[in-house]
């Protein structure tokens, strides 16, 4: 596997720790989750600079994010007991097929 896509992955679980971290933090007010979620989405951000001088960063960001918002519904149904309605569930499964797509099909993204 290519490093830009190594580094693109471990941007996407730093992002999902930072963003989990932020929802525990309770509006930064907990000092532990706030100081994790400010270091890990300042990993996913170095990481994604390095994945920049690769990738486009039309499909890196949509690979990121997209990737990035499935894994915290998951991790918020699991963890925060929060609910997915059938429409969201629908939403997300788009978001996946949409990143499937691009690196599939797409001759943007580099392999």
């Amino acid at each position: 596997m290519p490093m830009h896509f190594i580094y693109l992955f471990v941007a996407v679980i730093a992002e999902t720790i930072g963003t989990t971290a932020l929802q525990a933090s309770q509006q930064f007010t907990r000092l532990g989750p706030s100081v994790t979620a400010i270091v890990a989405y300042g990993i996913s951000f170095y990481l994604l600079t390095l994945t920049l001088k690769v990738l486009p960063v039309g499909v890196m960001y949509a690979i990121w994010s997209g990737s990035g918002i499935v894994l915290i519904a998951i991790i918020g149904w699991v963890v925060f007991r929060q609910t997915l309605d059938l429409p969201a569930i629908i939403g997300m499964a788009m978001i996946l097929a949409g990143i499937v797509v691009i690196q599939l099909y797409s001759k943007t993204a580099t392999h």
